[in-house]
């Protein structure tokens, strides 16, 4: 029991030799971003810092302090300098001459950019009074599971006191905002000696006269809940015991890529969202948890998390040891539907006369027995988060549970939070989602140079990318140079083999899984190859059918299978080539299968267009740079049926098109963007010719 207690206690990361010959502000952001960096102190965007630090005035000369703190929405882990909000504390203290009450509380935060020092554009946020008026230089605010263990339990004030004595104090329940900076004020006044004070169902705010003494005393704090909740729970059973036993891994994926797609389908009603699977052990515990029912029901405690995650889960039906995935989606558009019903009535029974308009009634949490956690949301790094803002909250259950009474937030108090009106002026301020936001693409011939152009214009504008290659080396590589450009949540690699049936499936349930589902699917695997047909081959003709018939039949099937499950559309686009319109010397079973990818198009834009599935092909030319079909012999084989060396090749083909340009990957790419965002949403079964003009070509 004390080994597990070791094992869970932070590490103090400060490092005096890290920290030598910083300025005040630059130990804030030191401090805040080692806080930051272990999400058992605070979630990512949750808790804030600050720093009250002596700055010259720009317009007097003279020296004032400032308050340097956490600006709207920042995350205290990645904040870099122009994170942080600065504000006039003389100013600041002044505004207690304007307060009107708590009934006018919110007001307040008009007032903040009136303080803001040296025209700093960065927006003051709600919490900035909580920091201002603690009489100390240095504050922490932080969300710790073991510090709201504590808070969110029944008796949150006897345990504060039991565990921490004099030492750190407590307040009840209240809303972030200008009075809890006030009770904050006074709290330190009558209890100098504190070193900080337990919130209610909230979390915790610790100080110090130094950056390192205040960094010190937080994790002190969190260390000693730590170690007091491990000896007090010792070897009790967690949330009750097991009611369920887990799933093998590779068969909890294989449900999760069944429920993910058809949850999607409901749930993006008002936009596409992307979905999250998360089966670690903390998750697994408590869906398969005797208690798991009843705490999910009571919602979250800490604001930031319930924010994130919405007042309570929907716990799907389904019986790990039945394994009835089938009933269970049989039934799942009634338990989204009694959901949806229920946050309704939760809204009108808690709305007030200027409460915003009721938001979308969906779940962002999912539980299934047996299986894990999915989490669905506007994009894959929100999922994620709010998935990890969960297990927080489960690891909060288990610690309050297990010595005292977990307790959630009063109904009414959680509306409050959700649909406050300052919240709401902050999504209206959020930036206009990108043209594919929230879609999926799955990209085959993902770490070629067509591939990658395609991936890295759909991650350009918000989409999440899965590629698909059979060329692990170059997957791997494509995928680093993506990750490292729009981060790693939005792509991911599979290796597939599209003329393999069960490797097309297999993917097809990893997307699902990654992200929920597909909205978009460029065909793009390929090959290519020169030969007379006197000395074509029977090997040679059926790989070329293979690869670029029979394999995009396969990936565009399999297409079709999940986004009928999803019911929300879709665009299927075929990179084919110019080859399948005109012919080509030498090239008889390159060009027939590229002619037999594109009426394969016509077929299933006729089949898909009673769902809005779209189909619709590109047909290249001559695209020689980056492309892996150039790197071999049919490089050399069409230079020696053009009577040109390698070197010549480009430059042939750029004077042979009418307009006498070369035609690149992203030239490709610009063409798969177009059939896959809205701005083509009323075109299927059409073709785009990107070759630079080739009359032989022209559609007919």
């Amino acid at each position: 029991m004390l080994k597990t207690a070791e094992k869970q206690l932070l590490e103090n990361r400060w490092s005096d030799v890290d920290a030598a010959g910083m300025s005040e502000s630059e130990l804030l952001l030191y401090r805040s971003n080692i806080l930051g960096s272990d999400k058992r102190v605070t979630n990512y965007g949750g808790g804030n810092t600050s720093a009250k630090v002596m700055e010259t005035d720009p317009l007097t000369g003279e020296q004032a302090e400032v308050l340097w703190v956490k600006g709207s929405g920042g995350d205290i882990g990645s904040i870099k300098m122009d994170g942080f909000s600065t504000l006039y504390m003389d100013k600041l203290r002044a505004l207690k001459g304007l307060y009107r009450g708590v009934e006018f509380e919110d007001e307040m935060v008009g007032y903040l950019p009136h303080c803001t020092f040296n025209l700093n554009p960065r927006a003051a946020s709600i919490d900035t009074p909580l920091h201002a008026y603690v009489p100390r230089t240095h504050v922490d605010h932080v969300h710790a599971d073991a510090i709201i263990a504590i808070a969110a339990s029944a008796n949150s004030e006897e345990l504060t006191k039991k565990v921490f004595g004099d030492r750190i104090g407590w307040l009840t329940w209240k809303r972030p905002g200008y009075e809890l900076g006030l009770w904050l004020e006074k709290f330190c006044l009558e209890n100098p000696e504190a070193d900080g004070v337990v919130l209610a169902s909230h979390g915790l705010f610790t100080w110090g006269d130094t950056a390192k003494d205040c960094y010190d005393t937080t994790i002190d704090v969190i260390n000693v809940a730590t170690e007091w909740l491990a000896q007090e729970t010792g070897s009790s059973l967690a949330f009750g015991g097991a009611k369920h036993q887990s799933l093998d891994q590779a068969a909890r994926r294989a449900v999760a890529a069944r429920l993910m797609p058809a949850i999607r389908g409901f749930v993006s009603g008002n936009q596409h969202m992307v979905g999250h699977f998360n089966d670690s052990d903390a998750v697994l515990e408590f869906v398969n948890a005797k208690s798991m029912e009843p705490l999910a029901a009571l919602g979250t405690s800490c604001p930031d998390h319930f924010l994130r995650t919405k007042i309570r889960p929907l716990v799907v039906n389904f019986d790990p040891a039945k394994n009835n995935i089938n009933e269970v989606l049989e039934g799942l558009p009634e338990q989204i539907a009694d959901y949806r019903d229920d946050y309704t009535a939760y809204y009108e029974r808690c709305k007030h006369g200027n409460s915003p308009a009721l938001r979308d009634p969906n779940a962002v949490v999912y539980l299934v027995p047996g299986v894990g956690m999915i989490t669905f949301a506007k994009d894959k790094a929100t999922a994620r988060i709010s998935g990890e803002f969960y297990v927080n909250a489960i690891n909060v259950m288990r610690g309050a549970s297990a010595v005292s009474e977990y307790q959630g937030l009063p109904e009414q108090e959680a509306f409050d939070i959700e649909y406050w009106l300052l919240e709401e002026a902050k999504l209206q301020r959020m930036p206009k989602p990108k043209s594919l936001a929230g879609r999926v693409a799955l990209v085959t011939g993902g770490a070629g140079g067509i591939g990658s152009a395609t991936a890295e214009r759909y991650l350009q504008d918000g989409a999440c990318v899965m590629l698909a290659d059979i060329n692990d080396e170059a997957l791997a590589s494509t995928l680093d140079i993506l990750s490292g450009q729009f981060g790693s949540d939005v792509v991911r690699q599979v290796n597939m083999d599209v003329t393999n049936e069960n490797a097309v499936t297999t993917a097809y349930a990893e997307i699902a899984v990654e992200f929920g589902g597909v909205d978009i699917l460029v065909s793009n695997a390929g090959i290519a190859s020169s030969a007379p047909v006197e000395d074509t081959s029977l090997d040679l003709w059926n790989k070329n059918m293979d690869i670029l018939s029979t394999g995009y039949f396969l990936v565009s099937r399999e297409a079709f299978k999940v986004m009928r499950v999803q019911d929300m559309g879709g665009a299927i686009i075929f990179v084919a080539s110019k080859n399948g319109l005109a012919a080509s010397l030498n090239a008889s079973a390159y060009c027939t299968a590229k002619a037999s990818e594109i009426h394969l198009a016509r077929c299933l834009a006729l089949e898909g267009a009673e769902v809005g599935i779209r189909v619709n092909v590109v047909n290249p030319d001559a695209v020689l740079r980056g492309s892996k079909i150039w790197e071999g012999d049919w490089l050399e084989q069409r230079a020696g049926t053009y009577g040109t060396d390698k070197d010549g090749l480009e430059e042939m083909y750029r004077k042979r098109s009418m307009l006498k340009r070369s035609v690149l990957p992203e030239d490709i790419a610009e063409a798969a963007y177009f059939f896959a965002a809205d701005t083509s949403a009323k075109s299927t079964g059409n073709i785009i010719n990107v070759d630079a003009g080739n009359v032989q070509a022209f559609t007919r």
